[in-house]
């Protein structure tokens, strides 16, 4: 079983403007939508897409919180969220206006009791289990959870999906991840250096595969794709034809496709074409990848 981790969820309230927005004014919406999401949750999404089953694990909090879950029940998606004392779950505001201005919520305080509630729910994960575990940590939890979360799950057999930043993703290197996932300017980062071309990409993914990660993927936005696998095969794709309309959850669906598409066949490439074709039908789309939509650009790669 995939499990995915959110530690943030969020309600995004998107509002779409026909004209810039004006600060100081009265702006008038021309539309809008409620999408929920988070990093993991969005892996989930996707995953059902692809009729992969997964368990999302998280934090929600107050009558937001309610409703992000009855939502995400309704959409199919498997939700075991500890339910915080206090606060509520975030919503963030995303203004589409020519350019996109976005006011992103803090969300609640995930207390200790908390923690200990999710540690004992990752204690029942068994062998051939996978725990992904994406995006920032929450300022009231200490920088090191991932780290502590895999240590806890040391011996237990289950395989780690990291989708972080800097020291974040740096710190867990040393447990083996299964699969990371940075993009271009993050692997950059952690390497401290610019990185051009595929070679010099290649390069640094490499040096994180000697830290300690087993498959190492990079996206890149419009360029495609580098995957560096366990065996230490290099594996280049491009994207397929489309415009971008939303790159929100875009890394998080390819997260997804990658996963799905390994554990059916067991072959990285199958699994990076159905992870580009994942990311790019959701940056193609309002909203998360749809089945049809992946499909469709699935036969162009």
């Amino acid at each position: 079983m995939i499990y995915t981790v959110t530690f943030n969820p969020a309600i995004d309230y998107v509002v779409r403007l026909d004209r810039p927005l004006e600060a100081g004014a009265i702006n008038r919406s021309a539309g809008e939508d409620c999408v929920l999401g988070g990093k993991g949750i969005n892996v989930s999404g996707v995953l059902a897409q692809l009729d992969c089953p997964s368990v999302a694990l998280g934090f929600v909090a107050g009558e937001t919180g309610a409703w992000l879950e009855r939502g995400l029940a309704a959409q199919g998606l498997h939700t075991e969220f500890i339910h915080l004392p206090a606060g509520m779950t975030r919503i963030n505001v995303k203004i589409k206006a020519g350019q996109e201005t976005e006011l992103n919520g803090a969300g609640p305080v995930i207390p200790p009791q908390a923690m200990e509630a999710l540690f004992q729910q990752l204690d029942k994960l068994q062998a051939g289990d996978i725990l992904v575990l994406a995006g920032s940590i929450p300022a009231s939890l200490q920088p090191d959870t991932y780290e502590k979360i895999l240590t806890r799950l040391q011996g237990h057999g289950v395989q780690s999906v990291v989708d972080a930043s800097g020291a974040l993703l740096a710190g867990v290197l040393a447990y083996h991840p299964f699969l990371i996932k940075p993009n271009h300017h993050e692997l950059a980062e952690i390497v401290g250096r610019p990185l051009q071309g595929d070679d010099q990409i290649t390069g640094a993914a490499r040096e994180l595969q000697e830290r300690g990660a087993c498959n190492v993927l990079v996206s890149m936005a419009g360029d495609g794709a580098l995957l560096l696998d366990a065996d230490g095969g290099v594996h280049r794709i491009g994207t397929p034809r489309g415009t971008v309309i939303n790159s929100v959850g875009a890394g998080d669906s390819m997260l997804a496709g990658f996963l799905a598409g390994y554990l059916r066949t067991g072959s990285y490439e199958t699994a990076l074409r159905l992870g580009t074709a994942c990311g790019s039908a959701t940056a193609f789309s309002l909203g998360l990848a749809t089945r049809q939509e992946i499909d469709r650009l699935l036969a162009q790669l």
